[in-house]
């Protein structure tokens, strides 16, 4: 493993997935040459807390960083912050970059992740409407956001609500519009929905469910968006948050496999031997679940990006995870272990009306995923039962 390879080692991707592969690279004795190339202009940093702490100004961006300005000095990475891959050519194993550069590669790992999903919606290219994905995105918002200004949220998954709260706890008017029937519909049974809805409407947010949304109007900027019932909703911003589409062009331009995703298996390798991929943008066959899955969280993007790595330097892996996630919105703490699609039943533990309770999903009597709420020690011991 400590041999050097004829050619580097390339990432495309500088999240916490691209990283965590570096680590690992090195950390496994591998000397050769590395390059890690990002379309951000910062370095690795932390996602989660954009929606939250960073927004609400409680956090300073360095301490999103996930590592140290010198790391990448230190462990010899050539980092291409700020630069785009535009083109794989596999034939050559080369890697073409919007700075005009050629580079070659002996492997590639593609960590591209996931950007937030558009929609065909009249006036989306108006001033004042905003997506949340990145740093930038929440510098712009910031930037144009004022306390008397009246937020529009299209979207209420994980995102939409958690911006909601953000945004409520810094005083603003917060009207959340969600074409589904209800919150969360697509990943949470109707009492976890109502218990959010709730809980967001006891801070003040105003909701419009089962409605979708026909068109944001306004003179070069923002003014109100028009439901399709006709309902008129004043805001001086809007917010699309309807979801994330994975990063899959360069792949796909490439030839390689896509599968709602880049497809891979179990030790993340695509249809090209030489080429990995891994975090959001990856989708495998979950042996857990038995069905090809894409999961969207720090824990994929880790335990993925490490095992793309120990594979390229000849490991024996096999990535079967049980997928976690959390959401933070106001004083309420949701942990999710596993993945509740295809339940068919569930139990509640705990008191919904104290925000402490555990709701436990069944899949042919056994159990499959546990949301915890405010229950830390109930996950932990979730992510371990599951596990077995």
């Amino acid at each position: 493993m400590g041999a050097k390879m004829s050619k580097p080692i390339v990432i495309i991707g500088a999240g916490q997935c691209g990283l965590k592969a570096v680590e690992t690279l090195r950390q496994n004795g591998y000397e050769g040459d590395l390059v890690l190339v990002g379309d951000e202009t910062q370095p690795p940093y932390q996602r989660p807390p954009l929606s939250k702490a960073y927004l609400k100004g409680e956090l300073e961006e360095d301490r999103l960083y996930l590592k140290a300005e010198n790391f990448y000095d230190d462990h010899n990475v050539t980092t291409k912050f700020g630069v785009t891959a535009t083109s794989i050519n596999r034939a050559n194993k080369n890697v073409s970059l919007s700075s005009g550069e050629e580079i070659s590669y002996d492997k590639l790992l593609i960590s591209t992740g996931t950007i937030a999903r558009q929609i065909p919606l009249q006036g989306a290219d108006l001033g004042g409407v905003f997506t949340l994905r990145t740093i930038d995105d929440v510098k712009r918002l910031s930037a144009a956001i004022s306390p008397d200004m009246k937020v529009g949220i299209i979207g209420a998954g994980y995102i939409g609500l958690e911006v909601a709260a953000s945004l409520k706890g810094r005083g603003h008017d917060v009207t959340v519009i969600e074409a589904a029937p209800r919150v969360l519909a697509r990943v949470m049974p109707e009492e976890m929905s109502v218990f959010f809805q709730s809980l967001h409407e006891g801070h003040g947010v105003n909701f419009h469910i089962g409605v979708g949304t026909k068109s944001i109007e306004g003179d070069n900027k923002v003014e109100k968006i028009i439901l399709e019932d006709g309902t008129d909703i004043p805001c001086d911003i809007v917010l699309l948050s309807v979801g994330a589409t994975p990063v899959v062009d360069i792949a796909e331009a490439a030839g390689l496999e896509i599968d709602n995703g880049i497809a891979v298996n179990a030790q993340a390798q695509t249809s090209d031997p030489d080429i990995y991929a891994a975090g959001d943008c990856a989708s495998f066959f979950s042996d857990r679940y038995d069905r090809n899955i894409r999961l969207e969280s720090v824990q994929n993007a880790i335990d993925q990006g490490k095992v793309a790595a120990q594979a390229m330097l000849g490991q024996e892996v096999h990535y079967n995870p049980l997928p976690w996630f959390w959401s933070d919105q106001y004083d309420v703490k949701l942990q999710i272990a596993g993945l509740s699609q295809g339940f068919d039943r569930f139990e509640i533990e705990g008191d919904m009306s104290e925000n402490s309770f555990t709701v436990t999903y069944f899949k042919d009597d056994k159990p499959i995923c546990v949301d915890a709420v405010n229950q830390p020690r109930a996950h932990m011991m979730a992510r371990r039962s599951l596990n077995t």
